[in-house]
């Protein structure tokens, strides 16, 4: 079977493998409280999961409603637990329960292929 080459995207597009990777999908509500504290929070978590091995690449939006969604990817659900146990994560998802959102969802999902477009030509995996 073909697979498609690696699509080089630039931020906010994560630079993922053509092939099998995994996502987590995080789907949150944020609530109106310590935005100051929630931004610090959310740019150290990216910064410490860039850290870690496994991780490939994150991508993320909120709206002016408050929800939000937050995708990271991965090399392996192994890489995936690690990153849960890390001690700076656990803190801040017991922070964000208490203090940050008002709901959320968590999934994690196999990846089979990625490809799509920059602009100037589309990657078309069939």
């Amino acid at each position: 079977m073909n697979q498609p080459a690696a699509t080089p995207f630039a931020p906010p597009f994560a630079d993922l493998p053509p092939g099998p990777c995994w996502a987590v999908i995080f789907s949150s509500v944020r609530s109106a409280e310590d935005e100051a504290g929630y931004e610090a929070t959310a740019t150290r978590m990216v910064e410490l999961a860039a850290q870690q091995p496994g991780f490939l690449g994150v991508e993320s939006a909120r709206g002016a409603d408050g929800f939000g969604i937050t995708v990271s990817y991965w090399a392996s659900e192994q890489a995936i637990a690690a990153w849960r146990r890390h001690a700076e994560h656990t803190l801040a998802r017991e922070q964000g329960r208490a203090r940050w959102y008002s709901g959320f969802a968590l999934r994690v999902a196999r990846v089979e292929r990625a490809y799509g477009s920059t602009g100037s030509h589309d990657d078309d995996a069939t």
